[in-house]
């Protein structure tokens, strides 16, 4: 089992950027494939990135390409959202997720194949 906790949301212009970090507890984080989703106010949740267990495999949706980066690190048991280039409709509430077969799976953009979340954090972009 893991518990996720993020960090680092607030509010930004547009253009701007922030840096998400979501902590896990436990020893296993490793053998955790993680995800980032976001859900703005009557929205679904939605796919924004994801990482491998060991970091060598990545995914985004492709309305956060080339703009944001996750990165993890195993020893710290943190996962990272880097976002630049930040616009108005990025505004939500940003959650980490964890699961151990979604990257195998190929079912990374799915919130129903995580099985933990954290409690989530504000990103807020002023135009």
């Amino acid at each position: 089992q893991v518990q996720l906790v993020e960090s680092g949301g607030g509010l930004v212009q547009a253009g701007g950027s922030l840096s998400l970090s979501c902590a896990a507890s436990g020893r296993t984080f490793s053998t955790y494939d993680m995800g980032w989703f976001r859900q703005a106010p009557g929205k679904e949740r939605e796919f924004v990135a994801a990482i491998s267990r060991s970091g060598d495999s990545t995914y985004y949706a492709d309305s956060v390409k080339g703009r944001f980066t996750i990165s993890r690190d195993n020893v710290k048991n943190t996962v990272y959202l880097q976002m630049n280039s930040l616009k108005p409709e990025d505004t939500a509430v940003y959650y980490c997720a964890a699961d151990r077969w979604v990257m195998r799976r190929a079912t990374m953009v799915r919130p129903s194949e995580y099985n933990y979340w954290g409690q989530g954090t504000q990103v807020t972009v002023s135009s």
